[in-house]
């Protein structure tokens, strides 16, 4: 049957407490139906992260200075190799924690006005057309070619006008003119929509003239399913909905039924957060109405679609993704695609003929960073397969010309 037939069918079977249980990013197995449990939550910024070994690519600030599509399309290419062979192995071994799925949270396409958002080099920048080409490019290289199976699903986050700080991102409260709203926040998502069919988009932790992101009419409804005709599940960043009522930060609903109700009212699918405060009393809270069961209705039939899009629900020799071995994992070729995006991340400012170096020249490496494992691999990252800190390659090449001291003396 198609897809949407079978979704259908798979949702009238469940009641309405399974429904709801369903959309939270840790949605427990049905065991009665079949139904293994599936955690939403993966990440895969610039390869695939927290999982054991990856091939790890240069951060998205990085990858952003290539100004390369081509590559951007060969690096989410591999990562979704990666990630499809990982998700098989670790669901043969019966693991299906957080990590192991294949709904990542990325790319992140935030514009980075502010060069103190720490955050910033998970971004592409801030030029909202370059941000949306390599999105595009990313989205079609996670998500796959296949007629009739995603190979994994991007999500482009966080919708949307937030770009820092950090530390008042719950409680933030943004107005900007629709000209910068369309001309700067909003093209990037709209060409990852239009463009590669992205099926999955986060909402933000800030509010939006007056409206929290992920319940904002504005941002989920009129904008980005009316206007750029989106048609994948909406995720929360985790917690945001708590930040509706929550004490101290935006406290514009009083329970967490009113909280939930609402998201999901304006088309937040699924909730990333633990689910107990939620469902506490969710039959009273359907009994007055707070919640709608058509909501709910509506949000369970996209995620299960999503999980049907993927093959979850198929024998394993349908869906081709599930062929990958896990020797691609770190493989020859993808580090060296890897060394290919490095070379091509590097912006040379100016060269007043220092470079390149000499073989007479003596050179000294001065700095804590020269020999810092951390510094080389960003955040959302993977284990790294041969790790070279700067100290390692400049000593590997110069030898006895150079020398080293992690501090600096005046």
């Amino acid at each position: 049957l198609e897809i949407d037939r079978r979704v259908e069918d798979l949702v009238g079977r469940l009641s309405i407490h399974e429904k709801a249980e369903q959309l939270f990013n840790k949605a427990p197995a049905i065991e009665r139906l079949g139904i293994p449990e599936y955690n939403w939550w993966n990440e895969c910024l610039h390869g695939v992260a927290r999982a054991g070994t990856a091939t790890v690519f240069p951060q998205a600030i990085g990858l952003a200075a290539t100004f390369d599509e081509d590559l951007m399309f060969r690096i989410a290419t591999a990562i979704s190799d990666e990630g499809r062979a990982k998700h098989h192995y670790f669901a043969r071994n019966g693991a299906r924690g957080i990590y192991m799925g294949l709904t990542y949270w990325s790319p992140n396409i935030n514009i980075f006005r502010d060069p103190r958002w720490g955050r910033g080099q998970e971004t592409y920048g801030e030029d909202p057309y370059l941000t949306g080409r390599l999105a595009v490019n990313f989205v079609n290289g996670l998500q796959g070619d296949h007629p009739r199976y995603l190979k994994s699903i991007a999500t482009v986050k966080h919708y949307a006008v937030h770009s820092g700080p950090e530390f008042t991102r719950h409680v933030d409260n943004i107005f900007v003119n629709d000209r910068d709203l369309y001309d700067t926040y909003l093209p990037a998502y709209k060409m990852a929509v239009e463009e590669a069919n992205v099926q999955s988009v986060m909402c933000a932790y800030n509010r939006f003239r007056d409206q929290p992101c992920c319940g904002s009419n504005l941002l989920l409804g009129k904008i980005l399913r009316d206007e750029f005709g989106f048609s994948g599940y909406v995720v929360t960043d985790c917690g945001a909905v708590t930040d509706f009522y929550g004490k101290g930060y935006h406290e514009v609903a009083e329970t967490p039924e009113q909280a939930w109700g609402w998201s999901l009212a304006t088309g937040a699918d699924l909730n990333c957060e633990e689910n107990r405060a939620f469902l506490e009393n969710l039959d009273s809270a359907l009994h007055v109405g707070i919640i709608n069961e058509r909501d709910i209705n509506t949000s369970i039939s996209r995620l299960f679609k999503a999980r049907f899009q993927l093959g979850f629900f198929d024998p394993e020799e349908l869906n081709p993704y599930t062929d990958i071995p896990m020797s691609v994992v770190g493989s020859e070729e993808h580090l060296d695609l890897a060394l290919e995006a490095a070379e091509k991340s590097m912006v040379l400012l100016k060269n007043d003929g220092i470079l390149p170096l000499g073989k007479n020249m003596k050179i000294a490496l001065i700095g804590p960073n020269a020999n810092n494992f951390d510094i080389l691999i960003g955040n959302y990252n993977g284990d790294p397969v041969k790790p070279v800190t700067p100290l390692d390659g400049f000593r590997e090449v110069l030898q006895d010309q150079m020398v080293y001291t992690p501090v600096s003396y005046t």
